[in-house]
């Protein structure tokens, strides 16, 4: 099934690359209620594009996002009665959901400012290359809220240790990039004209590999998090047992046998 082209934010194809940009530049490329519902939606489908192998998600201009509109969704949620705002919750939820079912490896591109529900698609996403001047902010607190929001207080302690996720979620101060890169929530620190380039070749790196194997190892590192260490070697067991049953396998076999590079095709 071909993706339909969305209203609410670019979509690209490049290859077997596809890019997602945020692109409200004037605002910071904030979330809106139907652009949170959207990208749910494209997330959702990716499970059923063979075509696409990888996914980048960045933002237009010099920043990422701002995180949710402030007139567009905070004024209205101020008037919403308890249902109505647990349909909204559970559903931003639903957007962190999508993007780790979605077998493609996400790499997000960070630059400028990447605050609120903008850092939970960063955290979302498998990897982050950001830029010195980046700024992450949990910021939920700074607005009365709690810093569990979307699955922060799940996620962000397995990608940046406890204590430091702790002190985030807690104060909703922002973090630099320099110390994004040090305490391992960034991979890698690029420049800002370089930031997307560079997040494409990785995306276009993964497309090249073994890509039905990566969506394996997409599924486990996600499935894992809530397994004991015996279930999580049985998982990893039948998980590589489906690996080696592809052509891909023999491929690689096949190709170091001959002394060259292996070309897969992700079957």
């Amino acid at each position: 099934m071909a993706i339909q082209p969305p209203k609410h934010f670019l979509w690209s194809v490049d290859g077997k690359v596809a890019t997602v940009t945020l692109n409200r530049p004037d605002r910071k490329n904030p979330l809106t209620f139907e652009s949170y519902a959207e990208l749910r939606d494209t997330f959702r489908a990716l499970v059923y594009e063979p075509d696409v192998k990888t996914v980048v998600v960045t933002g237009a201009g010099e920043n990422f996002s701002s995180g949710g509109d402030v007139f567009e969704i905070i004024g209205p949620l101020t008037k919403m009665k308890m249902p109505e705002l647990l349909a909204f919750t559970r559903m931003t939820g639903d957007l962190v959901k999508a993007m780790r079912a979605c077998p493609q490896p996400i790499v997000a591109a960070i630059d400028g400012v990447c605050v609120g529900a903008g850092a939970i698609m960063a955290m979302a996403s498998d990897l982050r290359f950001g830029t010195a001047r980046a700024s992450v902010a949990f910021l939920f607190t700074r607005v009365g809220l709690a810093g569990c929001d979307m699955g922060a207080c799940a996620m962000l302690p397995r990608i940046i240790g406890q204590g430091r996720a702790a002190e985030l979620l807690y104060t909703g101060r922002s973090m630099g990039g320099e110390e994004a890169e040090r305490w391992g929530f960034f991979n890698r620190l690029c420049a800002p004209d370089a930031v997307v380039a560079d997040a494409q070749a990785m995306a276009a790196r993964l497309a090249d590999g073994p890509t039905f194997a990566h969506g394996i190892t997409k599924t486990q590192l996600h499935m894992e998090w809530n397994m004991g260490i015996e279930q999580a070697i049985e998982a990893e067991a039948q998980a590589q047992a489906i690996c080696m049953a592809t052509r891909d396998f023999e491929r690689a076999f096949e190709a170091f046998a001959a002394k060259r590079k292996p070309v897969f095709e992700g079957n």
